[in-house]
């Protein structure tokens, strides 16, 4: 099973973010844009594992508190066109705290640099930097284990265990 950790978007700023998106259509920026249901902040990406229930015992570990999530700017890591989101401390404590979760256990996953973006185009094409990020924001009181799977060529994700504080 394909596993990530993430918070999910409140639907506020779900449809700030659309906005933002069809702004960016409006402009001809060109990609494979991220549907509204699918759009996140992944706190780690773990990919494939068997050990969903080893996972799952290990975030339960995690320890955290409630934060506000306020988004920021527009940037990219090369032709992936995301929005970022402020840092914060609790922010990167939660972040910080599921990865630590997730050593402890020994399990795997992506240890890339945190950078907290919500990814909204792939394979971005045209000059994007004319449209403004939306400033918007929201409490973050849950994390989630999600599930990525593909469905009629579609990525669908399924959140299979929340966190709350």
């Amino acid at each position: 099973m394909r596993l990530f950790v993430a918070i999910r978007l409140s639907d506020e700023l779900k449809k700030e973010i659309t906005g933002t998106m069809h702004e960016l259509k409006k402009q001809g920026i060109k990609g494979s844009y991220v549907p509204s249901d699918n759009l996140h902040m992944t706190l780690a990406f773990i990919g494939e594992t068997a050990e969903t229930e080893k996972v799952k015992a290990a975030l339960a570990a995690a320890v955290w508190k409630p934060f506000r999530l306020s988004l920021s700017e527009i940037g990219n890591f090369d032709d992936i066109l995301w929005i970022g989101a402020k840092g914060n401390q609790g922010l990167s404590g939660a972040a910080r705290s599921v990865r630590e979760a997730l050593d402890s256990a020994g399990i795997d996953y992506d240890h890339q640099k945190f950078v907290p973006h919500i990814t909204i185009i792939r394979g971005v094409s045209g000059n994007w930097k004319k449209v403004k990020a939306p400033k918007n924001e929201m409490m973050v009181k849950s994390i989630s284990l999600m599930k990525s799977e593909l469905k009629d060529g579609r990525r669908v994700y399924t959140e299979i265990l929340s966190l709350p504080v």
